[in-house]
């Protein structure tokens, strides 16, 4: 790409950064009610499973483990069990700060608790877009918006605990409008 050598920076004016749009301004959309409990039920079953699992190891009699072993596991399910609860509540929470924001020309998702993320993807940037439903969302009725961007392999960004029939929508407008977008 050649660039133009008339091209310059010297005659145009500077812009005023307070008159351009606010992303605090987007119609911010949340995801679906049934998205932060199916999480949570995730979440907690996975713990119990971890919880589970070391209760075993302690409680098991096909192999001696070392007294300090004996004494050391309890309290480290203990502790485990409490970071888990923690690491639970805070995804709760989280999930419900979880937001999507779909304009004319671009896409946005909003996530995070503590570190907060904002990720926008222009739709003419966007290469393709995929849905995705795992069998615990097809059970609920969602789905999962992965974003492609032009030259990565990996997914830009995903939207997840979509309802199924707004993924639907929001992967046919981006299907329709990426090319267009490039010449409006």
């Amino acid at each position: 790409m050649m660039l133009d050598p008339e091209f310059n920076n010297h005659n145009i004016d500077q812009l005023n950064s307070n008159n351009l749009p606010q992303l605090e301004a987007l119609n911010w959309l949340p995801l679906a009610v049934q998205y932060a409990p199916l999480n949570l039920l995730v979440n907690v079953l996975i713990s119990l499973i971890i919880i589970t699992f070391g209760a075993i190891v302690h409680k098991q009699f096909w192999m001696s483990l070392p007294i300090i072993m004996h004494e050391f596991i309890p309290s480290a399910l203990v502790l485990a069990a409490l970071v888990l609860i923690l690491v639970i509540v805070l995804n709760f929470i989280a999930d419900k700060h979880k937001h999507y924001a779909l304009r004319e020309l671009d896409l946005h998702f909003s996530s995070g608790l503590i570190f907060k993320k904002l990720v926008s993807q222009p739709i003419s940037r966007i290469q393709h877009v995929e849905l995705k439903r795992g069998p615990l969302e097809r059970y609920k009725n969602l789905a999962t918006l992965q974003v492609f961007s032009a030259g990565g392999a990996q997914h830009t960004f995903e939207i997840p605990g979509l309802d199924l029939e707004t993924a639907q929508r929001l992967h046919q407008f981006v299907l329709q409008h990426k090319d267009l977008a490039q010449y409006g």
